[in-house]
């Protein structure tokens, strides 16, 4: 479960009610979690406690930080106002946090006072938060002075965080119920034309709470086009690592620079890798296309990853005004976008050979960049949440792989300012030759593309060269909403196979908003396009192959989806070498006579130390360091992240 657009959140839940646990689910996916513990040790003589102290400190990942507040109730306020945008911070709980406020050792203090200090630090805390603490509102009154004081204090406490918090939930016999806000709770498989999703863990999603709902645009429809002969069926394959659908926000999307998204797993394409050195082929294998493997494995997160089966494709169709479209026929990139709609046409035909779902995509147009910004400010928020959308629909479908495209007018030049812009790229180096329709070079509309990118780089030149602002200025709708594409993709961990110089160009601008991005995509082809060479280089993409075709973005990556999907299966299906696998049982010469030939002397294929390669997993991380934090859940049933 989640809830909309939460910034910081209140777990509320009574002894033994899975509050701890809950809250821990949150902050799972967060690649940077500060644990703050607020209880005390409590008597030496408890070994009860103790061990409920030790059973709480067991379960924490290796990764986590921990930090005491013990000493000093006010270190909590000063812990909030010093976290950095990047971090998740875990408080647990606020009930031991209360028992030290009340502590004589830190009498006399003014307990409102410093509550109310604690929920200020919580509404200027720059990071994700998320606190835990008993209800206290359910239990009958204490019959000790004490006690009393206790819930009191408590209570206070808890209206006071809930007032400043984004978000509560209520933990009841390990079930959520949302108080606030209210009836926004969503399930993780949401439907696919659910509004904006994005990760609940990420600690720069932030909270809407004061900006108007903006209505979203309805996705298109996703087609399923016959490809025009009978089609060979291929064999199931079963999907080794399927997409994790982290937690979702229904509303309040914000994507800004610096998001911490997954990065694929670091250990399992090395392994892919070293394993194809021990299977049973004959010469260099696979040469350049280990890297397909290899992307797989850390993308699937396994050694032996599997050919994607689904694969949806997304045609982008947006134009460009002014002198960015010198040389296109008018209304040419309307025609095969419906042509794609129909299922006729390069895309649509190789993406029913392969089996692929097509989802035409229509972007807002873009402004003459020589003169004007592309787009307004609100315009690339709207079309880059729209792009994250379009891979969350993606995601919860089950889609293993997106293929990205797009068929506009202008969009070479428009990928070109982008570039000039971003990687201090020459317009005439990276602009490719303007074809006509009946295949001869226009060198006049070659030099309209390269004046309006001239112009339009002096129109801004004193303009930020931040991510939102270039695509605002030069990138343009099918820029932008590529670019939410691939953070929507990233953060649903999908990869994405880019082809042609709209996606390069999204690929470039993401950077900032996410480094993680580029690592999970892929380059099949660079198509000739000098724009697609230069991004590639910048991003660390190298192409895959050399083919040099130009059927438009996405039927190009379309034609090399079949070698890739058929080198993963080879990969997956082959056995080990004989060699390294200590036997000869299947060697087909075993059985021959042996050679008459007294300098012939048998070959020793065996290995001294090691019948099998090993590829264990590195040895997981051990507990995080000691800490004070109280806890009412036992130890099982809490599932790492």
């Amino acid at each position: 479960m989640s809830v909309d657009g939460w910034n910081t959140v209140l777990v509320l839940g009574g002894i033994r009610s899975g509050k701890s646990e809950f809250a821990e689910s949150l902050v799972t996916d967060a690649p940077v979690v500060r644990y703050v513990a607020t209880a005390p040790e409590g008597d030496p003589e408890d070994t009860e406690w103790a061990t409920r102290l030790a059973a709480h400190r067991a379960r924490r990942p290796g990764s986590w930080t921990t930090e005491e507040t013990t000493e000093d109730p006010r270190r909590l306020a000063e812990v909030l106002e010093s976290a950095e945008p990047n971090e998740m911070l875990l408080v647990d709980d606020l009930g031991g946090w209360v028992t030290v406020l009340l502590d004589p050792d830190h009498q006399p203090a003014d307990d409102v006072a410093t509550i109310a200090e604690l929920a200020e630090a919580i509404r200027g805390c720059a990071a994700r938060v998320v606190l835990v603490s008993p209800e206290v509102g359910l239990s009958l009154v204490p019959t000790t002075p004490l006690g009393r004081a206790f819930t009191d204090a408590l209570g206070a406490a808890n209206r006071a965080v809930a007032d400043a918090c984004d978000a509560v939930v209520l933990v009841v016999a390990g079930q959520p119920v949302w108080l606030k806000p209210a009836a926004t709770a969503t399930e993780p498989a949401a439907p696919a034309t659910a509004t904006a999703p994005t990760v609940a863990a990420s600690p720069t999603v932030t909270s809407l709470a004061d900006a108007e709902p903006t209505p979203e645009v309805q996705l298109p429809d996703v087609l399923t086009h016959t490809p025009p002969a009978i089609p060979t069926q291929e064999p199931g394959n079963a999907w080794a690592a399927p997409t994790m659908a982290l937690p979702m926000v229904s509303t309040g999307l914000v994507i800004q620079p610096g998001m911490e998204l997954p990065m694929p797993d670091e250990y399992a394409g090395p392994q892919a890798i070293d394993r194809l050195t021990t299977l049973d082929v004959p010469g260099a294998g696979l040469g350049v296309l280990d890297r397909v493997v290899g992307f797989a494995a850390a993308t699937q997160g396994t050694s032996t990853p599997a050919p994607w089966g689904s694969v949806r494709v997304l045609l982008l169709h947006g134009d460009h005004a002014g002198g960015a479209a010198a040389g296109t026929v008018a209304g040419e990139s309307a025609r095969r976008a419906a042509q794609a709609r129909a299922g006729q046409g390069a895309l649509a035909r190789l993406a029913a050979e392969s089996g692929a779902s097509l989802q035409v995509v229509d972007t807002p147009a873009a402004a003459p960049i020589e003169d004007q910004p592309a787009l307004a400010p609100e315009q690339v928020e709207s079309a880059l949440r729209y792009g994250w959308r379009l891979a969350e629909q993606a995601a919860d479908a089950g889609v293993q792989l997106l293929v990205l495209g797009a068929c506009g007018a202008g969009t070479e030049a428009a990928a070109a300012a982008v570039l000039a812009a971003t990687a201090g790229a020459e317009p005439p180096a990276v602009l490719g030759r303007v074809i006509t329709d009946s295949g001869e070079i226009d060198d006049a509309a070659w030099m309209i593309r390269c004046a309006a990118v001239r112009d339009a780089l002096h129109r801004t030149r004193r303009s930020s060269r931040g991510a939102k602002d270039i695509l605002a200025e030069l990138g343009g709708g099918d820029v932008a909403v590529a670019t939410g594409v691939l953070l929507g993709a990233t953060a649903r961990r999908v990869p994405v196979l880019l082809d042609g110089p709209v996606g390069l160009a999204a690929g470039m601008v993401s950077r900032d908003l996410a480094g993680q991005a580029r690592h999970w995509c892929l380059l099949a082809d660079h198509g000739g396009h000098p724009a697609v060479r230069l991004a590639a280089d910048v991003l660390g993409l190298t192409p895959l192959l050399d083919l040099r075709m130009d059927l438009g973005e996405g039927a190009n990556a379309l034609v090399a989806l079949p070698l890739l999907r058929s080198v993963l299966a080879l990969s997956a299906a082959l056995p080990v070498h004989p060699s390294l696998a200590g036997t000869d049982d299947t060697d087909p010469a075993a059985d021959e006579p042996e050679s008459t030939d007294p300098s012939y002397a048998e070959p020793d294929l065996t290995e001294p130390d090691s019948t099998e390669p090993d590829f264990a997993e590195p040895e997981p991380a051990g507990p995080g360091p000691a800490s004070t934090g109280a806890d009412e859940q036992p130890a099982t049933g809490w599932r790492a992240g």
